[in-house]
């Protein structure tokens, strides 16, 4: 049996010592303890010591066994209120580490608490994203409807959270999640600053998700195709190859004369994944095409078709 005052002694747990060196004996204990021990350890660390930069480490060091024991105690911290406690700023690091933590447990009955968080509008916005992250990671369907709901919030004070949903509708790949991101990126066509990297995440879920020819989505995805943002150009590009959509590569043909090298190499990568090899002979025995494009489809010859 585990004597828990003798191993509170070696790590100085409660004393007033500089937390890095309560830390360093914390991982001093691997070369002591068996796996089965060390998590009985954490357990009782992770439920008895305030100390948020003791409480960080010793999440990270769970995260190595992701023993169904712990996970309760992670939700219990996840759910601590970070107002009380005087290290505010810290101890929202400790809650966003329990929901990343919690989320590779991929167990879906931390599903209700994470999105307790996500859906109070009171909480930190970090941990709010990292509950996001974490429903998307779990894959349980149960998060779709709540996820929309942030995505579509236009009073949401955070789009970097209204981001994170999206990206995490994209991993659930529940095909609910199309018409409000379509409306997104429809509605916010042509704006940039803060709605860029919320249309590129959009843009992403969508690529995720199984399109069967959504005429309205591929409309949406074609009009990002001349979007500001070189990045969203290139996720559209990327999500109607995806969506098997008969005009897709129609649409995605006008991008070989863009401005952007990078964008003309995306289209052409994705044209021949869509089309094969001819796609490569045209643009090499065309001269509408650039020469840099050329020495793309070249490349692309010698390494893909040459073998």
């Amino acid at each position: 049996m585990l004597d828990f005052d003798l191993i509170v002694k070696k790590c100085n747990l409660f004393e007033d010592v500089d937390a890095n060196v309560v830390i360093k004996n914390i991982s001093a204990l691997e070369q002591e303890y068996s796996a089965d021990e060390l998590i009985l350890i954490y357990n009782y660390i992770l439920s008895n010591v305030k100390n948020p930069d003791i409480l960080t480490a010793v999440i990270r060091l769970t995260d190595k066994y992701r023993d169904k024991s712990t996970l309760p105690i992670l939700v219990d911290l996840l759910l601590m209120n970070s107002e009380q406690n005087s290290s505010k700023e810290k101890f929202i690091h400790v809650r966003s580490m329990c929901a990343k933590a919690i989320a590779n447990y991929k167990d879906t009955g931390a599903v209700t608490p994470l999105l307790y968080c996500l859906n109070n509008k009171d909480e930190n916005y970090k941990v709010r994203l990292s509950c996001a992250d974490a429903l998307g990671k779990i894959g349980d369907k149960y998060a779709v409807a709540p996820l929309i709901d942030v995505v579509k919030d236009e009073e949401e004070k955070s789009v970097y959270l209204r981001e994170s949903a999206a990206s995490a509708l994209g991993l659930l790949g529940d095909m609910r999640a199309i018409d409000p991101l379509v409306t997104i990126l429809e509605t916010k066509q042509g704006l940039m600053n803060k709605f860029t990297f919320l249309k590129e995440r959009v843009i992403e879920a969508l690529a995720k998700l199984r399109l069967d020819n959504n005429d309205r989505a591929f409309y949406a995805l074609k009009s990002s195709l001349s979007d500001e943002s070189v990045q969203i150009r290139i996720n559209a590009i990327e999500a109607l190859m995806e969506s098997n959509h008969p005009k897709a590569a129609e649409a995605i043909k006008e991008c070989l004369d863009d401005n952007d090298e990078e964008v003309r190499k995306n289209a052409l990568i994705a044209l021949y994944n869509i089309e094969g090899r001819d796609i490569l002979d045209e643009v090499v025995s065309l001269p509408v095409y650039s020469q840099n494009l050329k020495q793309e489809a070249k490349y692309m010859i010698e390494e893909y078709e040459n073998d």
